[in-house]
C-alpha cells in the first residue's frame, strides 16, 4: 500500500490575517458564497463581508443551519450553484467548515476555510464528518484534495470563549495517541494509505507542543490576549493536528466520540473536543496504558476544565444498556476503531469508559 501525505495548498496564520486576505482570495475568483452561522455573523462575519465587497469580491451571504448534514450541504450547494460561485468561504467552527468542504466538492469550486475558533482539527483536512439532521454521526465524507486555503486570524481566535479553545486542545491531544495506535497496528490513515514518517512526526510534535504551551495559551485566551504560546497552540490545534490526524490516522478516541452520538439529552451540549477528551482517556484505558501516562493526560484535562467523567458529560446515571449502544456504534463498520492494533468489541469499549470514569472520579475527589 502506498504512503500518502495530505495538506492544504496554503496555510496562513497571524493576528489580523482575516482583514489582509483579499489578494489571497482573488486567486480563486471574485464571486464567493460566505457560509457562517448567525453568531459568527454578529461577531465578525458582517464586518468581513463588508471587507470582501470593498475589495472587489461579490458575496452571497448564507446563514449556516447548524448541522453538517447532507440536507444542509444540498441546500447551500443549490444557492451557490444558482449564484455562480467561484469559491465557498467557510467562516466559523467545525461543522460550518466541514459543510463548506462538502459544498465545494459538490460544486467543483475552490474551498476557503477561515476558522474563528481553534476548537477542532477540521480546517486542514480533506474530509468532513457528516451527521444526520438530528445530530447523530452518519459517516466520514472524503475528498480528492485538501482545502485550497486555510487562514487563521489569531486575534479573532483569542477573542473566542476559552472553553472552545480548550476543546481544540483536547481534540488535538487525541492526534498522537490515535496515530501511535495506527502505527502499532500498521493500519490505514484517513487517506486510506500507510502512514508517512512526516505525518507521524507532526502528530508527535503536536502533542509535545500542547503539553508544553497548552496551559499558558489557555490562560491567554481567558484574557483575550494574543501571545507566543497562543500562536504555537493555535498552530498545533489547527495545522499540526489537522495534518497529523489525517496522515497519521484515527483510532479509538474519535470512534468513541462518534459512539457517544447514540445517546440523547444534555451530552450534546458538550463540544466535539470535550467528547474527544473522554474518548482519548477511554482509549488509554482500552490500551492498558500505564498510570504515569494516564495521569499526564488527566492532569492537563482537569486544568483545562475538560470533561473526564460521565457526570462531566451530563450523563451521570448512564445505564449499561446505553453504554453498550455507544460501544456498538463506535465499533461499527467504516469507523476508525478497526485501526486499533487489536480487535475491539463493544463490551471492551464499555469497560474502558467505565474504568476511565471511575479513575477520574477518584482522582477528582482526592486531589
Amino acid at each position: 500500500m502506498d504512503k500518502i501525505f495530505g495538506s492544504p495548498s496554503t496555510y496562513i496564520q497571524g493576528p489580523g490575517a482575516l482583514y489582509d486576505s483579499a489578494e489571497h482570495l482573488k486567486k480563486f475568483g471574485t464571486k464567493a458564497v460566505l457560509l457562517a452561522d448567525e453568531i459568527v455573523y454578529k461577531i465578525v462575519g458582517t464586518d468581513f463581508l463588508a471587507y470582501l465587497e470593498k475589495n472587489g469580491i461579490t458575496v452571497k451571504k448564507v446563514v449556516f443551519g447548524g448541522e453538517a448534514s447532507e440536507e444542509e450541504v444540498t441546500r447551500v450547494g443549490g444557492i451557490g450553484k444558482e449564484f455562480g460561485a467561484e469559491m465557498i468561504i467557510g467562516l466559523g467552527g467545525g461543522k460550518t467548515l466541514d459543510s463548506a468542504k462538502a459544498i465545494g466538492d459538490d460544486l467543483h469550486i475552490a474551498v476557503v476555510i477561515l476558522p474563528t475558533l481553534a476548537s477542532t482539527d477540521a480546517p486542514c483536512s480533506r474530509l468532513s464528518v457528516i451527521y444526520t439532521p438530528a445530530g447523530e454521526f452518519s459517516k466520514y465524507r472524503f475528498y480528492s484534495k485538501n482545502p485550497d486555503l486555510v487562514l487563521v486570524d489569531t486575534k479573532v481566535v483569542a477573542g473566542a470563549p476559552a472553553s472552545l479553545f480548550a476543546s481544540g486542545i483536547a481534540d488535538a491531544l487525541a492526534t498522537n495517541v490515535e496515530a501511535q495506535a495506527v502505527a502499532l497496528g500498521k493500519g490505514k490513515t484517513m487517506l486510506g494509505a500507510n502512514q508517512t514518517l512526516v505525518g507521524n512526526a507532526i502528530a508527535e510534535k503536536c502533542e509535545e507542543t500542547l503539553f508544553e504551551y497548552g496551559m499558558e495559551a489557555y490562560v491567554a485566551v481567558k484574557s483575550h490576549v494574543t501571545s507566543k504560546a497562543l500562536d504555537k497552540v493555535v498552530e498545533a490545534n489547527t495545522l499540526m493536528s489537522g495534518v497529523g490526524f489525517e496522515s497519521g490516522g484515527l483510532s479509538a478516541a474519535h470512534a468513541i466520540h462518534n459512539g457517544l452520538t447514540a445517546l440523547h439529552g444534555d451530552i450534546h451540549k458538550k463540544s466535539h473536543g470535550e467528547k474527544v477528551a473522554f474518548g482519548t482517556l477511554s482509549q488509554l484505558f482500552l490500551e492498558g496504558a500505564d498510570q504515569k501516562k494516564i495521569d499526564k493526560f488527566l492532569e492537563l484535562y482537569l486544568k483545562l476544565d475538560l470533561p473526564t467523567t460521565f457526570a462531566d458529560l451530563n450523563i451521570p446515571n448512564v445505564s449499561d444498556e446505553d453504554l453498550l449502544k455507544v460501544g456498538t456504534l463506535s465499533c461499527a463498520d467504516g469507523d476508525t476503531m478497526q485501526e486499533m492494533p487489536f480487535t475491539v468489541e463493544p463490551e471492551d469499549v464499555v469497560e474502558a469508559m467505565k474504568a476511565a470514569d471511575a479513575y477520574a472520579t477518584y482522582v477528582k475527589a482526592n486531589c
